[in-house]
This record gives C-alpha cells, sequence and structure tokens, in this order.
C-alpha cells in the first residue's frame, strides 16, 4: 500500500493495482472542524488531475475535493453520505470519499505527489 498527498489536501492510496482510494487528510480535516455534508462524485464520472469531484461541507466553511489523479469514479462511500462525521473520526479509514481506477498506468500523475515525510514538510506552515 502506498499513500501520496496532494496540495490540496486529499489522500490517496493504491493497493495492489486496485482502484486506488481517495479522502481529506488530517490536516484538511482539522482546519474544517466538523463536518456535516459531503457531496460525493457520481460512480462512472471521469475526471481529471485536478478537477472538483466534490465537496465537503462543515461548520465553518464548505471545500471543493480536487481530483488528485484523472480517473474513473468506480465507488462511492455511501457510510460517508449517511454519516459525514466519518471524515472527521477517521478521515485516513473509514471516512474515505470514493475509489477511482487510475487512468495513468504508467502512474506519473501519482508519483508527481507528494509522499508522507514531503507532506509533513508541506503543512509545517499551514
Amino acid at each position: 500500500m502506498t499513500i501520496h498527498y496532494s496540495k490540496d489536501h486529499e489522500w490517496i492510496e493504491i493497493a495492489d493495482h486496485e482502484a486506488a482510494t481517495v479522502g481529506i487528510t488530517v490536516h484538511a480535516q482539522e482546519a474544517l472542524g466538523d463536518v456535516v455534508f459531503v457531496d460525493l462524485p457520481e460512480v462512472g464520472k471521469t475526471f481529471k488531475q485536478g478537477e472538483v469531484a466534490g465537496v465537503v461541507e462543515s461548520v465553518k466553511a464548505a471545500a471543493d475535493i480536487y481530483m488528485p489523479v484523472t480517473g474513473e469514479v468506480v465507488e462511492v462511500n455511501e457510510a460517508l453520505r449517511a454519516d459525514p462525521s466519518l471524515a472527521n473520526s477517521d478521515p485516513m479509514g473509514a471516512g474515505w470519499f470514493f475509489k477511482v481506477l487510475l487512468q495513468d498506468k504508467d502512474m506519473g500523475e501519482f508519483d508527481q505527489l507528494m509522499d508522507e515525510p514531503g507532506y509533513a514538510k508541506f503543512t509545517e506552515g499551514a
């Protein structure tokens, strides 16, 4: 399993060449506060890297969820839709947002994202 992070505070985990799982980082969750609503993308829809794929709303603000890699959404987290607080209690686990089938088979877009030490350094001053 490999997790990378975007500058927009999404994480993406690839395990065994299956669909990659996408969610928001702990940093994003802490900045947003209590999540009260999520607008998840439609299964079957394809997004380019950097496009808005969904929205997360909290008591403080609303934030766009950006697609960290180009790909097709193959599953959404219905449990998160039913209980948006999962994004607060377990943003890196049960609070995942959607799964995407990567279009970039050579992993170039994925490899351009930050690894965990790089993301930690990126968020230090934030």
